[in-house]
């Protein structure tokens, strides 16, 4: 069984063909970078782009930077705002051919952690963390989703968290490991203190690098990283689609 998974995200649409059995990639991953401006028909050409070049006819799954009900995006931070209230998974559809269905990204990365990686058989709470252009979060109990919690855009010091403690933000800051680290374990330290989660899994691009930033993470929940890396989304997307 496979299917098309997709990944929206600030910097790249990227997407492969899954084998769902496994979690593997049937083929080579595909990296478009993401339109500027971020509006709803350039998501949707790209998305478009990304079907015609696997040659793919049949479901398709989304991860999608947004809190999403039935398919509406609920929230815009890291894209135009004229995508709220927008229905994705119809614009999607509409724009590829094929039937698409939508989910908030840092779920679909969590849902493919705690079927194929790190998360495989865990029972209590378990939280996911992307680390990437902003800050996603996806929470499992006995690994059922809770959807859309984007604790992401928690206050903290007067702003979101995910402008204080993001990938994308030591990036623009040019912030050293150890500095960016410390953020990072100030948001972790923050968040097990309202869910008391059993394990803490942290995904996106930058946890091939957890061996470098881990020695200055003290929160008390085991933390480790996600297996599937920045593979994740694409992956949970096409389960989804399954």
């Amino acid at each position: 069984m496979k299917r098309l998974g997709i990944d929206v995200g600030g910097s790249g649409i990227k997407g492969a063909i899954v084998d769902i059995h496994t979690g593997t990639f049937l083929t080579p991953r595909k990296r478009i970078d993401t339109p500027r401006p971020v509006t709803p028909q350039a998501v949707a050409d790209t998305v478009a782009q990304l079907t015609k070049h696997f040659n793919w006819t049949g479901h398709i799954g989304c991860g999608f930077p947004a809190a999403l009900q039935n398919g509406t995006a609920l929230t815009a931070v890291n894209i135009e705002h004229a995508f709220l209230g927008t229905n994705v998974a119809q614009l999607f559809s509409e724009a590829t051919g094929c039937e698409v269905k939508v989910i908030n990204d840092a779920d679909a990365a969590g849902m493919a952690e705690m079927r194929y990686g790190a998360g495989r058989e865990q029972q209590g709470v378990v939280l996911m963390v992307t680390l990437g252009t902003g800050i996603g979060t996806a929470v499992f109990n006995n690994g059922v989703l809770l959807p859309n919690t984007e604790f992401g855009q928690l206050l903290f010091k007067g702003d979101i968290i995910e402008r204080y403690a993001s990938n994308g933000i030591r990036k623009t800051k040019n912030l050293d490991m150890r500095t960016w680290a410390k953020r990072v374990n100030e948001f972790l330290c923050y968040i097990e203190k309202l869910l008391y989660p059993q394990l803490i899994i942290i995904g996106g691009g930058i946890s091939k690098r957890f061996h470098e930033f881990a020695p200055y993470l003290t929160n008390d929940t085991q933390t480790v990283p996600a297996q599937l890396r920045n593979h994740a989304g694409i992956v949970g997307a096409a389960c989804l689609a399954h």
